[in-house]
């Protein structure tokens, strides 16, 4: 699965949050303000990537994430476990737990839910 940019991704989340939206739609929610030809490039790569279908109503568009969130999640910490973490999962959570220094009720909750799952 290729990698977002950061405004593909932001495109996404909001197709991800909202479901199928015209451009505008999307141009009103985009979290900074954006220019309608910047917009129309990231829907059309997303588009051509596979990511995202469109289909047309009238005379508008409307765009809809076809990759799911949590695939892409998935794709992002393997390759992040494998730039980071010589493709380990264990050193990746390792890193997180200590990186975010949660508390040892935290810690127990994660145990609990590897425990359970």
């Amino acid at each position: 699965m290729p990698k977002f940019t950061p405004g593909e991704l932001a495109v996404m989340q909001i197709l991800w949050e909202h479901g199928e939206l015209k451009p505008a739609e999307i141009q009103e929610r985009y979290p900074e303000p954006i220019k309608n030809p910047a917009l129309r490039s990231y829907l059309a790569i997303l588009l051509d990537k596979g990511h995202v279908s469109r289909r047309k109503s009238g005379k508008a568009y409307f765009y809809k994430a076809i990759t799911r969130r949590r695939a892409a999640l998935r794709s992002t910490v393997r390759e992040i476990a494998d730039a980071y973490c010589e493709g380990s999962a264990k050193n990746l959570i390792l890193h997180l737990i200590r990186a975010e220094k949660l508390s040892e009720e935290e810690l127990l909750e994660l145990k609990r839910l590897a425990d359970n799952g």
